[in-house]
């Protein structure tokens, strides 16, 4: 392969990737917002927020979908610090319905 082609190959995929890391965003937003729904009812009715067992249902479905090439302790290191945001997300939409009440 020459460098011009070399060049424009990866040109090629950062594109592709740039395209890929849109639709990413657009999904964590959608999972945003229905984690809001979650954190709201919660809330409604005084329920924690931190909960492990569905926390590892939901990495025990993610690794049962994975079909690679990512490995299986990425993926969970990934979803974890998803999750760990979403929580952080309810806590403090939580702490700032207590101090507007």
């Amino acid at each position: 392969m020459t460098r011009e082609a070399a060049l424009k190959a990866l040109a090629e995929f950062r594109d592709r990737i740039d395209r890929l890391d849109r639709s990413l965003l657009e999904l964590l937003n959608e999972r945003t917002k229905v984690v809001e729904e979650i954190g709201r009812i919660k809330r409604e009715c005084q329920m924690p927020i931190y909960e492990p067992k569905r926390e590892e249902d939901v990495l025990r479905n993610v690794a049962e979908h994975n079909t690679g090439p990512m490995g299986q302790e990425a993926l969970r290191r990934i979803f974890e610090r998803i999750i760990d945001e979403m929580r952080t997300l309810q806590r403090m939409r939580t702490e700032s319905q207590r101090d507007g009440e």
